[in-house]
């Protein structure tokens, strides 16, 4: 079933805002401006894949084949949805990098 325009939207700046939010606390707390970049292609692999996470430890080449597999199979939707929340990720980085050039200091 397609996705409606209104909750395609609004999911997109949802996932923005979340992971802008997650970014901006880590980067606060941690004082690494980039870690939430870094971390968010991991969250997404535990949105997108079913495999357990030990699974790509013990059978490397089954558990990579059927994210590739999953990966190819996305919807255009959900592929917007993905990368509105990696631009609220590097976003954060950038306010962040941004604040700290202008003399705030975060904890």
């Amino acid at each position: 079933m397609p996705m409606s325009l209104p909750v395609l939207l609004i999911s997109m700046l949802l996932f923005l805002v979340l992971f802008f939010g997650i970014g901006f606390l880590l980067n606060m707390l941690l004082r690494m401006s980039w870690i939430m970049a870094i971390i968010y292609p991991i969250v997404c692999v535990f949105i997108i894949d079913e495999v357990r996470f030990i699974d790509y430890f013990r059978s490397p080449g089954s558990s990579f084949g059927a994210l590739g597999d999953k990966i190819t199979s996305l919807a255009v939707a959900d592929i917007l949805i993905l990368a509105s929340g990696l631009l609220g990720a590097i976003l954060s980085g950038i306010v962040i990098k941004m604040l700290r050039n202008r003399g705030y200091q975060m904890f």
